[in-house]
């Protein structure tokens, strides 16, 4: 089976489109959309409504904190977060609260776990930013593949039979095989507000059948979700990040 991987939407409209444009040219089977639909970009509503219509095809999708505190929950976050959350609240009907709300923590499927962010205790929302980070995902399940985001920068690490954990290098585009002989964790980045610098959409392609992971990049018009950012009335900083991918 092939996987599209989506992570991190946050309401980046333009980005959503060009990835599910992406997706399409690659004849995937099913697509999986690991959280945080909502919070930070202009268009809560249109992405909400996206991810509710793939649902409704058969994908698979987590709630992320973002999600988790449009839906009502008291969540910590930066004073950027909360200023984007209520003016996201403000924007949101209540059939996307609910569709919101109703999202699982976790999914299994094909041998991978889904999770937005750490697979061990996955409502603390812990960052999975390096190999010693991933060790508690790797304790908490015996799934084959572990897939993540919340972190907006993409990561890979592999677990060995003996319980190491290694963090490992990767190129995008270029697909990783994932040895049997090792269990594995990819962060996959960002949809909507990726922060390694790469100012594209991020996503990931796994192929189950063939056991290969590839990290894909994705070109979108950054201009016009910067330009929405500001008539929006958010702040100035949502738009210089989606310009800078940091």
């Amino acid at each position: 089976m092939r996987i599209a991987v989506l992570t991190d939407i946050h309401a980046n409209r333009e980005a959503f489109e060009a990835v599910l444009a992406d997706v399409a040219a690659h004849g995937v089977d099913r697509i999986a959309l690991l959280g945080d639909i909502v919070g930070y970009g202009p268009d809560p509503g249109w992405c909400c409504d996206q991810a509710t219509a793939l649902v409704a095809g058969g994908a698979i999708c987590v709630r992320g904190n973002h999600d988790n505190a449009a839906a009502g929950a008291a969540e910590a976050m930066s004073t950027l977060a909360r200023k984007a959350l209520d003016w996201t609240r403000d924007r949101l009907g209540d059939g996307h609260v609910d569709f919101l709300a109703s999202l699982p923590l976790t999914a299994e499927a094909e041998g991978v776990l889904f999770v937005h962010a750490s697979a061990s205790h996955p409502e603390d929302w812990s960052y999975v930013t390096s190999d010693t980070k991933a060790i508690p995902s790797f304790r908490a399940t015996t799934a084959r593949l572990i897939l993540c985001g919340h972190v907006h920068v993409p990561l890979l690490a592999s677990c060995d039979l003996g319980g190491m954990v290694r963090e490992q290098a990767f190129r995008s585009s270029l697909p990783i095989p994932l040895l049997p002989s090792r269990r594995w964790l990819a962060v996959v980045g960002s949809v909507g507000q990726p922060r390694d610098g790469v100012a594209q959409a991020g996503w990931a392609l796994v192929d189950t059948a063939r056991a290969e992971l590839t990290f894909r990049r994705t070109p979108y018009d950054v201009q016009t979700t910067a330009a929405k950012v500001r008539a929006a009335g958010l702040p100035e900083d949502l738009a210089v990040r989606l310009l800078q991918g940091k």
